[in-house]
């Protein structure tokens, strides 16, 4: 969609910062010996104080609240009794609709003390390759750009872009048009608009990048076993920097 009127993006603000909110008490709460269930059941408390819906389940009937992957799970992951551990990449990605409004982040939280050197780096890199594609989300590039500069960075620090999952439009509901690509795809050449809201979403990881699906029909997961980073944010296109509508507000 894009936020045209002063109605539309204040919709698009409160329902960013129901993301930024329950993100941040999700992974105030991850440590060692937490499960991704526990996790889960934070966020449906969150919701349901500001009176919003999981728009994983609204538009896809997801098992759960939000998706929780760790280490070598991209995407998708299906909250449940799994227990972290010391060590452990954990991925928060939450997408809330809010009286008709869809917003969508992500971050990568290490779990405990022992996560080691190389991890911390992949994790950097992902926040890294973030705040680039941010930049290069401006009113008159092309959705490329943004692929582009997510693909450079996360390349140039000897890491690997899963160049099937990517960023998308959203507003209305979670998935829209365009695509954003995290890789410079000469296809994804449409013009951003002034307006225009969608997700940037850095999706790498430390082999190879390619993905396969999993037995219980949801979660993402490399195929070589290697670690998956993730971060993600929900904006409205400027002329400028773009309005970052899921960082939490001070």
């Amino acid at each position: 969609m894009s936020a045209d009127t002063p109605e539309q993006l204040e919709g698009l603000r409160a329902v960013g910062q129901v993301v930024a909110r329950t993100i941040a008490a999700m992974r105030a709460a991850v440590a060692p010996g937490v499960t991704t269930a526990q996790l889960d059941a934070i966020a449906t408390e969150e919701f349901e104080r500001a009176g919003a819906r999981s728009g994983p389940r609204l538009d896809y009937d997801f098992p759960g609240t939000t998706c929780i992957s760790v280490n070598d799970e991209a995407v998708h992951g299906v909250p449940g009794p799994r227990v972290l551990r010391d060590g452990d990449l954990v991925k928060l990605d939450v997408t809330a609709e809010l009286e008709g409004f869809y917003a969508d982040a992500c971050v990568t939280v290490p779990v405990g003390d022992g996560v080691s050197p190389a991890a911390l780096r992949l994790i950097s890199t992902a926040e890294r390759a973030l705040t680039r594609g941010l930049r290069a989300a401006v009113a008159g590039a092309r959705v490329n750009a943004i692929g582009a500069a997510v693909q450079d960075t996360v390349e140039l620090a000897g890491h690997s872009v899963c160049v099937e999952l990517h960023g998308h439009g959203i507003g209305r509901r979670i998935h829209e048009p365009p695509d954003v690509p995290n890789f410079a795809d000469e296809r994804a050449n449409s013009v951003l608009t002034d307006g225009l809201v969608i997700t940037v979403e850095p999706i790498i990881a430390a082999g190879a990048g390619a993905i396969v699906g999993s037995d219980d029909g949801w979660t993402v997961r490399t195929v070589d076993g290697s670690l998956s980073a993730h971060f993600e944010h929900t904006i409205v296109v400027r002329e400028g920097a773009p309005l970052v509508l899921t960082a939490l507000a001070a």
